[in-house]
């Protein structure tokens, strides 16, 4: 509504110069620039909020830009626009927005979060640990943070530091690790052996909470990836509650008697 109406404005400043002179029409980006400019902080965070909604990121980065330049101390906006900016892959620029967040707010948990997350993408997994670390210590209630640490754990195949983080994100959401979107989990992983060993960690941590739906997603998961030792669903302690569930048994057959 905001676009139809400036557009309306300059088509009627226009009629109204016509009949004294003749001139060019202002670019529609020169418009926008002053369109920008006359709106407050307020105003231009909603429209690169919207911007973002829309997956437009390098118009909310344009409107972030344009709200930093009125107040540029503001932590919340530089971690908005590094998310746009990580959306649209430009990591570099992302990290530099993330640090600024974080120069203006030192505990600011999001954004070093967000730090670790471009190091993540980046696979420099033991810096992304660091930050993920620090995220932790800030917000240690925070899941989805536990998730990120859980994930570069995992790349580093630190695998018990990676099943304890992993472990408290679910104690602290039961759905944590069946989020996707969530940065990191398998969007790194490359090998399908890798994803396979993944996908039956987390069939564990499900098993030993008793979480029957999450541990068979994880499993058919493990299996369809070519996990090779299946089998030890009827070994490992952790499947203890499990093994002598009939949906369970369907996924993983258990050995025959000798």
């Amino acid at each position: 509504m905001r676009t139809i109406t400036a557009r309306f404005v300059l088509v009627a400043t226009l009629m109204a110069l016509s009949q004294y002179s003749v001139s060019s029409p202002v670019p529609q980006q020169d418009q926008n620039k002053v369109n920008m400019q006359s709106m407050s902080v307020a105003d231009l965070e909603k429209a690169a909020d919207l911007a973002r909604a829309h997956k437009d990121y390098p118009q909310a980065v344009e409107y972030f830009q344009a709200a930093l330049r009125k107040d540029r101390k503001n932590s919340v906006l530089y971690n908005k626009m590094g998310l746009a900016q990580l959306k649209n892959n430009e990591l570099a620029a992302a990290r530099v927005s993330f640090e600024n967040a974080v120069k203006w707010n030192s505990k600011y948990a999001d954004a070093i979060n967000n730090i670790g997350a471009v190091y993540y993408m980046d696979k420099n997994y033991g810096t992304a640990a660091k930050r993920f670390k620090k995220a932790v210590a800030l917000e240690e209630t925070r899941a989805s943070f536990h998730v990120n640490l859980g994930a570069a754990w995992f790349s580093q195949k630190k695998l018990d530091r990676a099943v304890a983080e992993y472990t408290r994100a679910v104690e602290l959401d039961p759905n944590a690790l069946k989020q996707e979107s969530r940065v990191g989990i398998t969007a790194q992983i490359a090998s399908p052996e890798e994803r396979a060993r993944y996908s039956y960690m987390l069939a564990k941590i499900y098993a030993k909470r008793g979480d029957v739906d999450g541990c068979l997603q994880c499993l058919r998961k493990a299996k369809e990836e070519g996990y090779r030792d299946m089998a030890n669903v009827y070994k490992d302690e952790d499947f203890s509650k499990m093994r002598e569930n009939p949906r369970v048994q369907e996924v993983v057959a258990p050995p025959t008697a000798k």
